[in-house]
């Protein structure tokens, strides 16, 4: 109960009771991210449900919001860094880590934080009136993301949360959640985008990075709820 608490206070901005946790229990509630999704998922989806009473587009908005704030943001400041340092390195790995580390979001993050909210709202205001469970489980499956991630590729820096959650992620933890995806996927197939985006984002880290960080990881996780929202808008269409 207590790593999961943690996860939830790492992930959420939902009150949690208070508990004592070390760097430790931080680093294994790695495993209970996808728990953690399904909160936000609940929160998301409820919120675009009941928007929806007044038409589809209140409904992706007050989804978007929901997603938002029950992050706190927190995958969103993850993708802009990463951006920025994209858009800054020219290939200079320490030049990336040097503005990934910047607190300050330059041209490139605001970009991409702009583009990713839009896809997001334009997506999610294609869901059909019966599709809001299978946004609840969206989060949750992207959340599998960093437990793959950790295990496939290196901390691309000493000490950061990359290098922290890596050696918290047992290799069969990820096995375990995608057995449960692909199980849910019988539910929701959209869901089966989850572990072609989580491959082909670790490809591309490790071509483009060479490895993970925190801020990659909420990239990752950015990036995958993009990946399942388009295949959920697919499905509905066809």
């Amino acid at each position: 109960m207590r790593t999961l608490i943690v996860a939830l206070g790492f992930l959420t901005r939902l009150p949690m009771p208070r508990v004592e946790a070390d760097a430790d229990d931080f680093a294994r509630a790695i495993r209970l991210y996808p728990v953690a999704g399904l909160v936000i998922g609940a929160i998301v989806a409820g919120a675009g449900w009941l928007g929806t009473r007044v038409d589809p587009w209140t409904g992706a908005l007050l989804a978007l919001l929901a997603w938002v704030w029950a992050t706190g943001a927190l995958h969103l400041d993850g993708l802009a860094d990463l951006s920025d340092g994209l858009g800054a390195a020219h290939g200079d790995r320490s030049r990336l880590l040097s503005v990934m580390s910047d607190p300050h979001i330059g041209s490139f993050g605001t970009v991409a934080l702009v583009m990713q909210l839009l896809a997001k709202l334009v997506l999610l205001h294609l869901v059909p009136p019966q599709g809001w469970l299978g946004i609840m489980l969206i989060p949750a499956a992207a959340r599998i993301g960093p437990l793959a991630w950790a295990r496939w590729l290196p901390p691309l820096k000493p000490g950061g949360l990359g290098a922290l959650v890596a050696g918290a992620a047992r290799p069969y933890d990820p096995v375990i959640w995608l057995v449960v995806l692909l199980a849910s996927s019988w539910f929701s197939p959209p869901l089966l985008a989850a572990p072609l985006a989580i491959g082909v984002l670790a490809w591309w880290f490790h071509r483009r990075l060479g490895g993970m960080s925190g801020d990659v990881h909420g990239a990752g996780i950015e990036l995958t709820e993009t990946a399942m929202l388009f295949a959920a808008a697919f499905y509905a269409a066809v």
